[in-house]
């Protein structure tokens, strides 16, 4: 039976720009079940990075409503924002965020570090975990430089598994990956929302990356262009399947 995760009403949010008025977002309603695949379009300007900060507690809107899990984020201090975003919620990012000098495993027990329900062998058991659901295990003692950009995407996504988020944000991830890669992270997403339950809410500007999500919430001038269930679900596993082995050149006449 789902549940609702995030019920945000009526929002918006507003910058001042000298004398000028900025409506980044204008009357934004929706819901999030629990379980779901979401993705968010929209151009450049469309109000789509500022309503993932918003979702992320990162920052609060002008007016409206905004409900995670329950808790109205309107009504809570930075500090109680910053508990409710590292108990909740997990982030993935274009850019990996990755500790440089820091292993894999490291970088994943990042936000175990803020919380002190665990003891240090707690955490590393939960990032070997999280590094096996991503099936990054062989290269947890790996530095960054020593990774792909998938595999550093792989290790990011773990970061955002590590604490058994309710929910977790992505934004553009698969904006620094060559096409094979982007299937293969996507491949990972639909695997984490269907088989283990997750519920993903995915940054794109790009429809065929949206094409993999069960839901898609178009944004356009900070209202809400459509919101549409995904009749047809692209297989980003039977994608991958398709393409040509890496050492095999794509036949022009297929």
């Amino acid at each position: 039976m789902s549940s609702t995760i995030v019920a945000i009403k009526n929002l918006k949010r507003e910058f001042i720009l000298g004398e000028q008025t900025v409506k980044a977002l204008n009357d934004v309603s929706f819901t999030i079940e629990t379980g779901e695949f979401i993705s968010i379009m929209g151009s450049s300007g469309s109000g789509k990075t500022t309503l993932l900060n918003i979702l992320g507690c990162l920052e609060k809107p002008t007016d409206g409503e905004y409900l995670l899990d329950g808790i109205s984020v309107n009504e809570l201090s930075k500090n109680e924002l910053a508990g409710l975003r590292n108990k909740k919620l997990g982030f993935v990012f274009q850019s990996y965020n990755l500790l440089a000098r820091t292993s894999a495993i490291e970088n994943v027990e990042l936000p175990l570090l803020y919380n002190n329900e665990f003891s240090a062998s707690q955490r590393k058991e939960k990032a070997i975990k999280a590094l096996e659901a991503v099936k990054l295990l062989d290269r947890m003692y790996h530095l960054p430089s020593q990774l792909s950009g998938g595999q550093q995407q792989r290790v990011a996504i773990a970061r955002a598994l590590v604490n058994d988020p309710i929910m977790i944000l992505a934004d553009e991830a698969t904006g620094n990956l060559d096409s094979r890669t982007s299937y293969e992270i996507m491949m990972l997403i639909q695997d984490l929302n269907t088989n283990h339950g997750k519920t993903i809410v995915f940054v794109t500007h790009e429809r065929d990356i949206a094409a993999f999500s069960k839901r898609t919430i178009t944004l356009k001038d900070g209202y809400i262009l459509s919101d549409t269930i995904n009749k047809n679900v692209i297989s980003a596993k039977e994608l991958l399947a398709s393409l040509p082995p890496l050492n095999e050149p794509p036949n022009p006449s297929k």
